[in-house]
């Protein structure tokens, strides 16, 4: 395995450590600086990627004003699926979860969420962790690099109502949560597909269930957002064709979810970037006498409307891109449109917020360094967040 140098805050431990030449780091570096200062601009000027000589990790951006305090600051592991899947036998890039956590760590983070539990069949553990041994090897390793586990995408049961096997793999899961000491535990998809009041009752129904059985354990159940989430519930007006509701009261899908199910057993992941895009895409709807009605979705107002029943965040930056159906192109954190300076404000709360920085297209299929190269910008934008007041 690659050797690390204790000097890993700057650009030429990184540099050896990712395993690349001079010329290709920096002009890796460049074009995602170039890229946020080329951008357009929403609300405030976009964080340029921050200086990489500058140290980090163990002492940048730890003052009293930054937004997001150093032990707040967390990954997806997502973000770096392909080096955790990654062969250590046929790479000196970091391979498997243990490497993946040891070179977070070196970048500075203090927490991660995982994606599940499976990595390269070569790396330490083998392919499958997702079992108590499985967990209880994860657990030393995150203990050895001084990272704690958030949250996981993981399990939940497919059925309704609950069907006793797949409620017991689901009981599997929350041991290996308590085994990771992990406080959360969740999905990367939104409560139901639907569009109508009758099936976000139902996940209501379910995920009230699954909330409750989690709380026993001691594990807060979460589930992530995409932009669909936060579109208009259809929840009136006239009928179609099967009985549905063809119009809207002005409520938006996950806002009635948060509504109706249980505050003690159901729990939310903000992800920032898709709920900047429902507000590019969900920002009219027919009301029930068939007038077209203008409600600007609000991100940060919604969590702060429902206060600590958010406690995850994907941190996701974007470009503004206003010709591809979603208004945004993603791009690494603190290197886009997304003003998360005022978002974090807005929010408060900062010592129970735990923001994870994620980037789905961080993997690159011709530059296996990608992913970690932007996992180390995205933290150093994220501890550079700083209090207006300061």
């Amino acid at each position: 395995m690659t050797a690390f140098n204790d000097e890993s805050g700057t650009d030429e431990a990184l540099r050896r450590a990712l395993g690349i030449g001079r010329r290709r780091f920096l002009s890796t570096c460049t074009a995602v600086a170039g890229a946020a200062i080329a951008a357009p601009v929403i609300g405030a000027a976009p964080a340029a990627a921050q200086d990489l000589g500058r140290g980090h990790g163990h002492g940048h951006g730890h003052g009293h004003g930054a937004l997001v305090p150093a032990h707040r600051r967390g990954l997806i592991l997502y973000t770096v699926r392909d080096a955790t899947a990654r062969d250590p036998l046929a790479s000196d890039l970091p391979s498997g979860f243990r490497e993946v956590f040891k070179q977070l760590s070196r970048f500075g983070y203090r927490q991660v969420e995982f994606a599940g539990y499976g990595q390269h069949a070569n790396a330490p553990g083998g392919a499958s962790l997702e079992s108590v041994k499985g967990a209880r090897l994860l657990r030393s390793w995150l203990d050895d690099f001084g990272l704690r586990a958030r949250g996981n995408h993981g399990y939940i049961p497919p059925s309704w109502p609950l069907v006793p096997a797949e409620v017991d793999t689901f009981k599997k899961h929350l041991e290996i949560a308590n085994i990771l000491g992990m406080p959360h535990m969740g999905t990367g998809a939104d409560p139901t597909s639907g569009s109508h009041k009758a099936d976000w009752d139902l996940a209501a129904d379910k995920w009230n269930a699954l909330g409750t059985i989690a709380r026993r354990a001691g594990v807060k159940l979460y589930t992530h957002n995409h932009d669909a989430a936060y579109g208009f519930l259809l929840d009136s007006g006239p009928l179609d064709a099967q009985g549905k509701p063809t119009r809207s009261s002005g409520i938006r899908r996950l806002e009635y979810f948060l509504k109706v199910t249980d505050p003690r057993a159901v729990w939310l992941e903000l992800d920032v970037f898709w709920a900047h895009v429902a507000q590019y895409k969900f920002h009219t709807y027919t009301a029930p006498d068939g007038s077209t009605r203008e409600h600007v979705f609000d991100p940060a107002a919604v969590v702060v409307r429902h206060g600590r029943r958010y406690p995850l965040f994907h941190a996701k930056d974007g470009t503004v891109n206003l010709t591809n159906g979603m208004g945004y192109d993603m791009v690494p954190f603190g290197t886009g449109d997304i003003d998360y300076t005022t978002f974090f404000s807005r929010i408060g709360d900062r010592d129970y917020r735990n923001p994870m920085v994620e980037q789905d297209n961080a993997p690159s299929p011709t530059d296996p360094t990608q992913s970690l190269t932007y996992a180390r910008i995205g933290y150093d934008n994220l501890a550079a967040l700083k209090s207006r007041r300061h």
